[in-house]
């Protein structure tokens, strides 16, 4: 079978010449550039080489100038789209055998072919080699015993290493290297026995069975021996060839002396063991039997043999990691088709390597979401950021993508590099997006009716609390013409009215202050004062003769910056609470302490601790919540508008709960505008 290694960067050509040629005796071979095929290059590998490339370009010359020198005994093609005859003379010189234009044409390809592969006329000298049946010597006399051999059958031994490239399938592969074995050299039984493919991976458990060899093909052995023979790295001729990776012959010393040994070669019929290493470890244990004509193998036979089964233990290291990969390949690819997220995956030459099914149904034209995918068919704002990252190494956080098209649709989208090594550009692109387009409604509706609800609450609690104003206030109204002129009823009136006032006013204020987002004045407040006023405020809503303020200000003035009105409500709305949670003997105890974070920012702590009975677990948790009251009047909204009015000054509002304090404690937190004069 001929070999055709095909060197391109895009699988047309080599898709082109496969279609040409007989698959039955021509075997097509494609590689993108002549990197990815150095372990190709090997006249013994290749037959001939079609390399497709553009003229008038320096890589397509230096591809060819490298596959020359490395096959200098093979024929060269180049297939090439443009005319460009300078380009041509220059790759003409370096030893292209034909310069043919695009699309292949089979023909052309096949007459071609056969100009090159005909036997040369019987009086010149051909260089192309011969079949390895035509190397077998043709003498009939016997050779005498451990005669040397022949040149011609050792040129036919080396001939063997280009089974190497001819399957992906280590029985297969193994199987036609003792057929050839047989014909060369006349081998009347030979088996090889391998250990699991585990070995070939250190990060998998080394069990007992990795320590055995199995028999994986044989020739002139009964396959129900083989099934049930195995042989062992701990003993007998696998335990000595895995020690001392040496050639070891049945009458040697070391076999004679060692019964199990004995046993093994008794039962396979064999005269000699060869390692099959990889260059690292044993990889197996080939069995020979001397030549047809009873002599046995000499030892530049074995010492040959040798070295091609070495090679053969790497290729059959390099098929098991090849199915390891493929086997990983194929996880990954099925977990990914199983994804509900679309999930794509871009090479660097943005070459789609995967898509699911998820993602061709999101970005796929319709006529071919079950056919080709390619990286055009992304949006043009994914596409550009798949582009980043590939060339940056550094992904993007995940984002929200409407199409333009259809701005109703919301994918949340994320992009990593797939990198194979730290420190490198990535091999390859993730792109994972999900539609949560019905997420975002059920959002934005939760949202709608979460508003609807706190408008309802509202309104509920406004309705009240304006109601509990307006009785007194209705009732005066309804006696005024009566007793206008009665002084007790005047008294009553005057009261009713300053109570309902008071009421409203403070409504005004909370709704005025939670609308505000921003400052509406700054200005040097001094803390000690603003404690005075805020107590003032608070007993015109809960007037208690028998309530106390205590507070330690330090030795020196605390200053904040910000606005006086909004800072002293909130502070009143702190000890309004206080003042009721013991209306019989209020007490009040405000302590002020001084704080200095990592960045130097200087803070005030205000810690308002009153008599009552506490903050229970749940009133702990929920005190801040808007509306939220222990008690029959009021709107709930007072520590609201204290916590509003504290971030607005860039400050907060803590609720110590009973794990923290046995009594009610309220800290309010403000940034210092300057830091004090002396300590406090």
């Amino acid at each position: 079978m001929k070999t055709i290694l095909v060197l391109a960067p895009h699988p047309e050509v080599a898709d082109a010449v496969k279609a040409a040629v007989d698959a039955d005796q021509v075997r097509v071979i494609h590689r993108l550039d002549a990197e990815e095929a150095e372990a190709l290059l090997n006249p013994a590998l290749v037959d001939v080489c079609i390399i497709d490339a553009d003229q008038g370009q320096l890589p397509g010359i230096w591809t060819v100038e490298k596959v020359i020198r490395r096959l200098p005994s093979r024929p060269v093609l180049v297939y090439t789209g443009t005319r460009d005859w300078e380009w041509e003379e220059e790759a003409y010189v370096q030893g292209v055998r034909q310069v043919l234009m695009k699309p292949v044409r089979s023909r052309v390809l096949n007459a071609l072919l056969a100009q090159l592969w005909a036997p040369a006329p019987a009086h010149s000298e051909s260089t192309a080699p011969l079949p390895a049946a035509s190397l077998i010597p043709t003498t009939s006399a016997d050779p005498p015993e451990n005669a040397p051999t022949s040149p011609v059958a050792l040129s036919a031994l080396r001939d063997l290493s280009k089974i190497l490239s001819h399957s992906l399938c280590a029985e297969a592969l193994l199987r036609q290297f003792l057929l050839a074995l047989r014909e060369i050299l006349g081998v009347n039984r030979s088996a090889i026995f391998l250990r699991r493919p585990g070995s070939a991976f250190p990060n998998l458990s080394q069990g007992e069975e990795v320590r055995l060899l199995h028999s994986t093909c044989a020739i002139g052995l009964p396959q129900g021996l083989l099934s049930a023979f195995k042989l062992s790295f701990e003993s007998g001729i696998g335990g000595y060839l895995f020690r001392h990776g040496r050639i070891l012959r049945r009458e040697s010393r070391e076999a004679q002396a060692d019964p199990a040994m004995q046993k093994e070669f008794e039962i396979l019929g064999v005269q000699v063991a060869v390692p099959v290493p990889d260059r690292e470890t044993l990889v197996g244990v080939a069995v020979f039997d001397g030549h047809v004509t009873g002599q046995p193998l000499s030892n530049t036979e074995l010492e040959l043999v040798f070295h091609l089964l070495e090679a053969l233990g790497l290729a059959v290291k390099n098929i098991w990691l090849h199915d390891q990969l493929a086997a990983n390949n194929e996880t990954m690819a099925g977990v990914l088709r199983q994804l509900s997220s679309g999930c794509v995956v871009v090479s660097r030459e943005l070459r789609m390597l995967h898509a699911n099914q998820a993602a061709r149904h999101y970005f796929a034209p319709k006529g071919r979401r079950q056919r080709d995918f390619e990286f055009a068919d992304l949006p043009a704002a994914l596409g550009s950021k798949v582009y980043q990252v590939l060339k940056t190494g550094a992904g993007i956080a995940p984002f929200k993508y409407r199409p333009a098209d259809n701005p109703e649709v919301v994918y949340q989208t994320s992009i990593v590099p797939v990198s194979s090594q730290a420190g490198e550009l990535p091999g390859a692109a993730l792109l994972i997006i999900e539609d949560h387009t019905q997420t975002e409604q059920l959002h934005r509706l939760e949202l709608e009716a979460a508003s609807l609800r706190l408008v309802r609450q509202m309104a509920d609690r406004l309705a009240h609390e304006v109601g509990n104003a307006m009785v007194p206030l209705s009732t005066h109204q309804q006696l005024f013409a009566q007793k206008i002129d009665d002084p007790e009823f005047r008294d009553s009136l005057e009261v009713a009215l300053t109570e309902g006032v008071r009421r409203v006013k403070r409504l005004i204020n909370q709704m005025r202050f939670l609308a505000r987002d921003q400052l509406v004045a700054r200005e040097q407040v001094t803390l000690a004062a603003l404690i005075k006023e805020a107590y003032q405020e608070a007993q015109q809503y809960q007037p208690l003769k028998s309530a106390q303020l205590r507070y330690n200000i330090g030795q020196q003035p605390i200053v904040v910056e910000g606005d006086r009105l909004s800072l002293k409500h909130a502070i009143a709305e702190i000890m309004l609470n206080a003042l009721q949670a013991n209306p019989s003997g209020a007490r009040i105890d405000v302590e002020m302490l001084l704080d200095t974070d990592r960045n130097g920012r200087d803070w005030v702590h205000l810690e308002f601790r009153d008599n009552g009975g506490g903050f229970t677990p749940e009133a702990a948790r929920r005190a801040s919540e808007p509306f939220y009251t222990t008690r029959n009047v009021g709107l709930g909204l007072g520590l609201v508008v204290s916590r509003k009015v504290a971030e607005t000054h860039s400050g907060r509002i803590e609720i110590l709960g009973p794990q923290q304090e046995s009594s009610g404690v309220v800290r309010l937190t403000l940034p210092m505008s300057q830091p004090p004069a002396g300590g406090g």
